[in-house]
């Protein structure tokens, strides 16, 4: 208890301290309102040279606060409330503002994002998609451009120049898939001026939840490069589609389920797929082999692995959907949204393709690849803004060091959210659903019915169809439609059907008669795994004190309960028949599932962010070093410093006596030759006979310079750019090459657990292994490639 009364008090101080910054914030809002246009305009120069004389946009807080919403009163009529100015605080501090629907996020925002921008660095505002990102800046963007600053919108269409336009803005609008895009693609560039952002200096994320959970898992990543592997698909998905489905039995005591026959085992909780004994000797028999454990078929068994969770685990309509150009295009499970473009990694994408009977996209190499999670830390202040994000707190907290502040609604929220309706079995549940609809309809109430799946959403539409219910669905198949399908939401009579609303970032707004009709009715057809999301649905209605209610229906069909404790209430069902119930056992045990699901979920992120974060450290290190190429006029001092490394190296790997430092002078002298000396300048055994390990050094470090100066010397000032390509080449091709082994690394890597080794642990001390090993192997290759140079020296005729 004491616990809890702590956590209370410290979320009652934070918000005390953001209501007097607030009430600061008000005390100048009649000293603005008495300027002129140009009087308030020129705040924006007044601050901006307040800040290069040594004050912090701390210090101007308070009055640039007050500009920033005088301003919107004037260009769009909207002056933010007091708690829309606590949550701009927030914001500023580098926190999450936690803001019911219909509050007004995006007008809170312009308050942080203009004291921000103040300081003439940038400030990024990032959305989910381009439709809100155009939207926004033209509407926001209206403020700022009042006030003399410059706004910027960064679409993916974009070319190099107009991006680098759009980032040198004040402020840009952009989404998160095209922000990483943009940073992967600046550390692949050969010349400064071709990059087109300039620093990470402050981003402020709408819908924060949907970015930087349930996004976080999905890597960013650039391909190249095609591997021959479309053959091997298609004769791992024709095996697959030869099994023989699994039996299983329940044990009576303990609800476990094992599996009785069949040539395959599916694990529902990690929706993990793999063969039994039996389907182990039908791939042997299927393929002609002997063991199909062997070192040799490893390619093999991931095919099969891959072709097993493409037939078993995925299903088209729910996480896929085949394009009319048949492609296969992933919808996103949080936002019901198609992702064209993107593609399921590890080849399981060619796997669904050949399941499909679609063209096979061949698989490619990455080029380079960063995750949500590591990329957003990159940023020097981060914020964000969202409904849901109070259930997220630790993972916030521990992963992006920013505290989920609850800011209280302008209004009282007088929706009423109503017990889950509980049936034995989905037919009788989307019956009941069905009839509330048509119950609603007929009183002219308007009704959202939120799905999560495309599939789910389209069954419903048939059955209201029948019911001869005129409605409207909203799904990853025609979301251009969207804004127009939820103005029209709130009106008398509206029945929208919609995949998950995460991240709509739009208003369902109801009439003066719908407000009189009882307001915006919610029913979820099932539970989501998470909290949030349901709350996220619930949100919808009930926006700026307007009335409502939600109410969830459920069943123990529903995939929730049948991972997670549908077994046990099963019995309770089994006495009861067909019969609703509300139970508040049922409701618990719902609740609990979707904890221990949140739970499963944050430990995958936080296993990802910790292999992850190897890759990050050895990135910043790669990234680094070739902005400091990229930067200098020329790296002939960083080459010199290649050269000694790569001869230290080729010195350690000829010594023969290691207590005396004994070196084998033909031995080395051979080892010098492979380097790539020319033959005349190359080292003899007789010149190096007898000297010390020290001498031995001096001389080859002396000799081998020497001779590749004297070579360029007459041509230096032309040859020096061509040096600095070499290098940033070799580094490039040998990173690429890095980041596929460690990849690969990765993906066995769990097989160390058998031996009792912590996987991680030695992720950890191979990957850097590996890291030092590409190092040495790009100062070998450097070295080489320029002691190869031959200058010619071209004549006139």
């Amino acid at each position: 208890m004491g616990l809890l009364s702590n956590l209370f008090s410290e979320e009652k101080r934070e918000i005390s301290t953001l209501e007097k910054i607030a009430d600061q914030v008000l005390s100048h809002e009649n000293e603005m309102a008495v300027l002129s246009d140009d009087q308030l305009k020129e705040k924006t120069e007044e601050y901006k040279k307040r800040l290069a004389e040594g004050e912090t946009v701390d210090d101007l807080l308070p009055e640039a606060f007050a500009t920033a919403r005088e301003a919107a009163y004037r260009v769009i009529n909207e002056k933010p409330y007091r708690v829309q100015v606590m949550g701009a605080v927030a914001m500023h501090k580098g926190d999450i503002a936690e803001m019911k629907t219909g509050e007004g996020k995006t007008l809170t925002a312009t308050m942080a994002v203009y004291l921000n921008a103040l300081t003439g660095q940038g400030v990024h505002v990032i959305t989910v998609n381009e439709y809100l990102a155009g939207r926004d800046a033209a509407w926001m963007g209206e403020i700022y451009r009042f006030l003399g600053l410059s706004v910027g919108v960064n679409k993916r269409e974009l070319k190099a120049k107009e991006k680098r336009e759009a980032y040198a803005c004040d402020i840009t609008y952009t989404t998160n898939s095209e922000l990483g895009f943009d940073y992967l693609r600046d550390n692949m560039v050969t010349r400064v001026e071709d990059r087109v952002m300039r620093g990470l200096h402050m981003a402020i994320i709408d819908e924060v939840d949907s970015v930087l959970i349930d996004e976080s898992r999905t890597p960013l990543i650039i391909s190249g490069g095609k591997k021959e592997t479309a053959n091997l698909y298609i004769q791992a998905d024709k095996f697959a589609k030869t099994l023989v489905a699994p039996e299983y039995e329940t044990d009576r005591f303990t609800h476990e389920k094992h599996l009785i026959s069949g040539d395959y085992d599916i694990d529902e909780k990690t929706r993990q797929v793999m063969l039994s004994e039996d389907g182990v000797h039908k791939a042997e028999k299927y393929f002609h082999i002997k063991n199909l454990y062997d070192i040799e078929h490893t390619q093999l068994v991931h095919h099969i692995n891959q072709a097993l969770k493409a037939n078993y685990i995925f299903t088209n309509e729910v996480e896929y959907v085949v394009s009319d150009d048949q492609e296969i295009v992933i919808v996103d499970q949080f936002t019901g949204r198609l992702m064209p473009g993107r593609a399921y990694s590890d080849g399981l994408h060619q796997a669904i393709e050949a399941k499909e009977g679609v063209p096979i996209k061949e698989e490619t190499s990455t080029l380079a690849t960063i995750t949500y999670q590591n990329f957003f830390r990159l940023y020097e202040k981060l914020a964000g803004m969202t409904g849901t994000a109070k259930t997220e707190e630790e993972e916030f907290l521990s992963t992006y060091n920013m505290k989920v502040v609850v800011i209280p609604t302008n209004r009282p929220v007088i929706r009423e959210d109503q017990p889950d309706e509980i049936y034995a079995h989905k037919d009788r549940k989307y019956k009941a659903l069905v009839e509330e609809v048509k119950r609603l309809y007929t009183k002219g109430q308007p009704v959202l019915v939120g799905t999560i799946a495309v599939e789910t959403s389209e069954l419903i539409s048939n059955m209201l169809k029948k019911e001869g219910i005129p409605h409207e669905v909203l799904n990853a198949k025609n979301h251009a439609r969207e804004a127009e399908i939820i103005a029209k939401a709130g009106r008398p009579k509206s029945v929208t059907i919609a995949t998950n609303m995460a991240g709509r970032g739009t208003d369902i707004k109801l009439t003066k008669e719908t407000r009189e009709l009882g307001g915006l009715a919610v029913l979820g057809s099932e539970r989501h795994e998470s909290r949030r999301i349901d709350n996220q649905l619930r949100g919808r209605s009930g926006r700026q004190g307007d009335p409502g209610f939600s109410r969830f229906y459920v069943s123990l069909e529903d995939n929730l309960m049948v991972r997670f404790g549908g077994d046990k209430l099963q019995k309770m069902f089994e006495k009861l028949g067909d019969e609703q119930v509300q139970s508040k056992a049922v409701t618990r045990s719902i609740t609990m599932a979707q904890k221990r699901v949140e739970g499963f979920n944050f430990d995958m992120r936080k296993q990802l962010l910790d292999y992850d974060d190897v890759l990050r450290r050895q990135r910043e290190i790669i990234y680094a070093q070739r902005n400091r190429i990229l930067e200098s006029d020329e790296v002939h001092e960083m080459v010199h410093t290649i050269f000694d490394k790569a001869i230290e190296e080729t010195l350690q790997a000829n010594i023969v006596d290691a207590k005396k430092q004994t070196v084998d002078p033909v031995s080395l002298s051979k080892s010098f030759d492979i380097m790539g000396m020319q033959e005349e300048k190359q080292i003899k055994p007789d010149e190096i006979e007898g000297k010390s390990y020290k001498e031995i050094e001096d001389y080859a470090k002396n000799k081998i310079w020497g001779e590749y100066e004297k070579e360029i010397q007459p041509v230096k000032k032309q040859f020096l750019p061509f040096e600095r390509t070499v290098v940033l080449r070799n580094i490039d091709r040998n990173w690429i090459a890095h980041i596929d082994r460690m990849d690969k690394l990765r993906s066995g890597i769990y097989l160390r657990s058998y031996a009792q080794n912590n996987p991680l642990q030695q992720y950890v001390q191979e990957g850097f292994d590996m890291f030092e090993e590409m190092n040495r192997r790009i100062d070998r290759e450097i070295t080489f490639f320029l002691c190869k140079v031959r200058i010619r020296r071209e004549t006139k005729a």
